[in-house]
């Protein structure tokens, strides 16, 4: 194996008050890949490293943060990365002990990447929006995605043909809406045991019904989240792109590893 190309890099970390106060220089790697995650540079490259302006700052993200340019935070990405591996482990080895994971992200940065991923590994996912009640009344919300199991199982089946067309054409109404709100969640069989959200910010009802009955989060939080109560903060850039789809894509690629750990047990 080539040896890892190393840079000296000038790591600031610690902020107070929106002011550098030490500084030091440490060496990193920056272009050797580990397990399939993305190096320093791609996470460079991809913008992760940009956190919100400090008018927007949350001081329990300020550990993350190493330097403050023309008045935007600017992640360690040294301590990003550490993150994410420590992040990607813990979901592999959950899901690897056969634990269900719900992946959430409703920004569109998130959501289409979440729902193609998702879907290729049978996994349930929350894209659109947040079904209020999911974790706190969940034996209701049960009941609607069983609704939906049903009536697409009746559709596939022809069982509606029977039906005049304007009645056909009312259930194929209920069925899709039912399809928008829940249909992540098909392959769910209980509560999740894990959550995995992009912007707890903007999924605070998932995090507090999370945080209600006790289910560990792993999330991408922004310099203007709030990391309490997550089990793995990914300190990133939650709004370009670029870094959300690789964010994303490799906490994926942990969900699938874990599933096939789970599955080589089963054997």
């Amino acid at each position: 194996m080539a040896k890892a190309k190393v840079a000296r890099v000038v790591k600031k970390s610690k902020v107070v008050k929106g002011k550098i106060v030490k500084e030091k220089v440490v060496e990193v790697e920056t272009t050797v890949k580990v397990d399939g995650l993305p190096s320093l540079k791609e996470m460079l490259e991809a913008g992760v490293h940009f956190g919100h302006s400090v008018k927007r700052r949350n001081p329990r993200m300020d550990e993350y943060v190493y330097a403050i340019k023309n008045g935007v935070q600017i992640f360690d990405l040294v301590k990003t990365r550490d993150c994410l591996v420590q992040a990607c482990a813990y979901v592999s080895e959950r899901v690897g002990m056969g634990e269900e994971i719900l992946l959430v992200g409703t920004k569109g940065q998130a959501a289409d990447t979440i729902k193609a991923e998702a879907e290729r590994m049978g996994v349930a996912f929350i894209t659109t929006h947040w079904v209020g009640g999911l974790f706190t009344n969940w034996e209701q919300i049960k009941t609607r995605v069983d609704k939906l199991i049903e009536m697409k199982k009746k559709f596939e089946a022809g069982e509606y043909k029977k039906y005049t067309k304007k009645e056909q054409v009312l259930l194929k109404k209920d069925m899709d809406r039912l399809e928008r709100m829940y249909g992540g969640l098909v392959g769910l069989k209980g509560l999740p045991k894990l959550v995995f959200i992009v912007d707890p910010t903007r999924e605070i009802t998932a995090m507090r019904e999370a945080t209600h009955r006790a289910i560990p989060v792993v999330a991408i939080v922004d310099s203007n989240g709030d990391p309490r109560g997550i089990v793995r903060v990914i300190p990133a850039n939650d709004d370009a792109l670029k870094s959300v789809v690789m964010l994303v894509s490799a906490v994926t690629r942990a969900v699938e590893k874990g599933l096939k750990l789970n599955k080589e047990k089963k054997a």
